[in-house]
Parts: structure tokens; C-alpha cells; sequence
């Protein structure tokens, strides 16, 4: 049994060229002249071109308004599919954790800063009995010098960890998805 016709059928470039009683190179000639509307995958709606063909052939030639119309919403068209695929490719990238957001990189940062002003607020209470035993400034700078190394070490030994950011985008997107965060 055969396809039914509708409005939203199409057809390839030879497929139209039967219908039409023309050659594949007349066809490709109307739509470089906007009489004839290709689409995005180099498909040809049907109905819509056979129409444009009669008036065409009926000297009904479309407007320059309605070619610059088409070829404008062709374009568009195009353009939002690019955009579309961007995104994609970002999304993909963001998830193998080879691109940030920059609001991830500032919460990353944020928590380095508070680890650091943490160690740097804790270091009186941790000193204060050690300094006080001290007889000389020496002694002192040499339990100070000690703690701070200490202190310094510990955050040299931060390590950015890939599979804890991809855990954090997961939740993100699956906070965004149920419509707990604004993913714009």
C-alpha cells in the first residue's frame, strides 16, 4: 500500500523532478531561484512545491518579499540547528569534565578559599600553648615556621578530581531537569 499524501510529505530531488515533468537540474535551477523551497535535508515538501511550480508556470511568480522571506527562514533555520549542536558539543564537554561553568569554577574556588582562611583561623588556637612555652622569639618562629609549612603542605596536597566535578554537573542537571535551579 502506498503513503499518503500530506501537506508535511516530502520528497527528494528526483522524486519532485518526476512529479514535475522537469529534469533534476530544472529543480535545482527554481530553488536556487527561491521558487522552488528545499529543506534543511535537502528535501523538497511536496504539496507546497508542486503549488509553487503551477503558479510559476501560471506566471504567479512568488514576490521578492516571499523569496527573501524563505531564504531569511532558511537561514534562521540553519542557524538554530548550529546552535543547537553547540550546545550539545558544550553539554558533552562539561560532562567528560573537559569544559566549566564559570558558577562551578567559582564554587570550586570559594571552597579552596574557605580550606585556606579555615587552616589560617585555626592556626592561633593550635599555636598558642606551643608559643607560650617558648623562652626565646627564635623558639617562637621556629614552632610558627612549622605549623605554617604544615598548613601549606596540606593545601599543596589539593588535587582537582574530575569524577567529584562530574558527580556535582549530574546533580546540577538533575536539580535543573526537576526545577530546583535555574540551568540558564
Amino acid at each position: 500500500m502506498a503513503e499518503k499524501i500530506t501537506k508535511e510529505t516530502t520528497v527528494s530531488l528526483s522524486e519532485l523532478a518526476v512529479v514535475l515533468g522537469i529534469t533534476s537540474k530544472q529543480v535545482r535551477n527554481l530553488a536556487e531561484d527561491g521558487i522552488i523551497v528545499v529543506n534543511a535535508k535537502n528535501t523538497y515538501p511536496l504539496a507546497r512545491n508542486v503549488q509553487a511550480y503551477l503558479d510559476f508556470r501560471n506566471n504567479k511568480m512568488p514576490s521578492e518579499a516571499d523569496i527573501q522571506f524563505e531564504k531569511a527562514r532558511r537561514g534562521a533555520e540553519l542557524k538554530l540547528k548550529a546552535a543547537k549542536a553547540d550546545r550539545a558539543k558544550l553539554e558533552a564537554d562539561e560532562l567528560k569534565g573537559t569544559m566549566h561553568r564559570a558558577e562551578d569554577v567559582k564554587t570550586i574556588t570559594e571552597n579552596i578559599l574557605y580550606s585556606v582562611r579555615n587552616g589560617l583561623t585555626a592556626m592561633p588556637g593550635r599555636l598558642a600553648v606551643d608559643v607560650v612555652q617558648c623562652s626565646t622569639a627564635a623558639e617562637a618562629y621556629e614552632v610558627i615556621k612549622k605549623e605554617v609549612h604544615a598548613l601549606m603542605k596540606e593545601f599543596a596536597a589539593y588535587r582537582y578530581d574530575p569524577e567529584l566535578y562530574a558527580e556535582e554537573v549530574r546533580k546540577r542537571m538533575e536539580w535543573a531537569a526537576e526545577g530546583l535551579v535555574d540551568d540558564e
